[in-house]
């Protein structure tokens, strides 16, 4: 049986933060809401030095391409309806497959 990975990477904006206290605050409970309902790893993967850009890596393992897709689908619908102090300015994923 073969084993999908689903990756996403995920740019935001923070237009109402000013520092970078604020920035993590924001990120770090976005992670923990993407971990506990959809069961995905997540991370701030770069602009770690800006206060209103972040970036988030997201990834799934799946036995199921479909699954990982609606997964990885379903984090972005999730971000760009339930944030309101962070607005997604661009997405891009990717689904790699193993034996």
């Amino acid at each position: 049986m073969g084993m999908t990975v689903g990756l996403c990477r995920v740019s935001l904006r923070l237009p109402e933060n000013h520092s970078l206290k604020g920035k993590r605050q924001v990120v770090k409970s976005l992670i923990a809401r993407l971990h506990n309902r959809f069961n995905v790893s997540a991370a701030e993967i770069d602009n770690h030095d800006s206060w209103q850009i972040a970036s988030i890596g997201v990834s799934c393992v799946s036995t199921d391409e479909r699954h990982a897709d609606q997964v990885l689908a379903s984090v972005i619908a999730f971000i760009r309806s339930e944030r309101l102090d962070a607005e997604l300015i661009d997405f891009e994923t990717e689904l790699l497959h193993a034996g």
